[in-house]
């Protein structure tokens, strides 16, 4: 949780998401500070990329509030969300294909961020430098490795100026030195004093970047807290060794 003395930039209030008869969250309850960087574990099927898409806003909760910076963002869209500074990345990168690298940083930077021309200009370059992608950015982007579909996916969402970054498993597929490489980037966007949440069932790449983990099971938070004490706690423990629903 966040300390008192602590700004909340994000919070969620008795999420509720289901689909049909299926219960996907369960009374999630959620808070985070401007400048945490907080790991999400659990099995598959724990509700985990759910919980992000309703704090993103592509899924509306189906009860239950998403504050960000201090006011009630649960009407607005996802493009209104990432306008805000609330921007997320896709477990499965999807560029704008018959498009450069460059093009798809640049319409990021002037869709999401809504900047005009020269600005967004220089934000794509920005952004496709910290990624370590300035030598593919002519590459159209349909050609990209999965190493290079994930820094785009990364500087696509840097483009789009981020308070505060969702990520869902953008490790997920690499090898380790190829995550190890991601996880510098995100080690740079930590000392930007960009906030994150990231998905990732690479836990000892998570555990590099992430000062708090919540592990969640069954649509419900079950430990929330230091991440070696998260990892050491029976009921977390219980679920990836036990199985929650796959």
């Amino acid at each position: 949780m966040t300390h008192p003395q602590q700004q909340a930039i994000l919070a969620a209030a008795g999420i509720h998401k289901r689909f049909g008869a299926l219960v996907v969250l369960d009374a999630v309850d959620f808070t985070m500070a401007a400048d945490e960087a907080v790991g999400i574990v659990g099995p598959n099927g724990a509700g985990k990329t759910t919980l992000l898409s309703v704090l993103a806003g592509a899924f509306p909760p189906s009860s239950g509030t998403v504050s960000f910076r201090g006011g009630d963002v649960t009407p607005l869209s996802a493009t209104q969300r990432c306008r805000l500074g609330l921007v997320r990345t896709h477990q499965v990168p999807k560029p704008f294909s018959g498009m450069t690298t460059f093009e798809n940083v640049f319409v990021a930077a002037s869709h999401g961020a809504g900047l005009g021309r020269d600005e967004a200009y220089e934000e794509a370059l920005g952004s496709l430098k910290l990624c370590g992608m300035l030598g593919v950015a002519n590459r159209r982007a349909e050609t990209l490795g999965l190493l290079d579909r994930k820094r785009l996916e990364l500087a696509r969402a840097l483009a789009a100026r981020p308070t505060l970054l969702l990520l869902d498993e953008i490790g997920g597929g690499l090898t380790d030195g190829e995550a190890g490489e991601l996880v510098d980037t995100i080690k740079e966007l930590r000392r930007r004093k960009i906030g994150i949440v990231w998905i990732e069932h690479i836990v000892h790449i998570l555990l590099q970047v992430a000062e708090r983990l919540i592990c969640m099971d069954a649509g419900k938070i079950i430990a929330d807290g230091e991440p070696q004490a998260v990892m050491a706690d029976p009921e977390v423990v219980r679920a990836y060794v036990g199985g929650g629903p796959k």
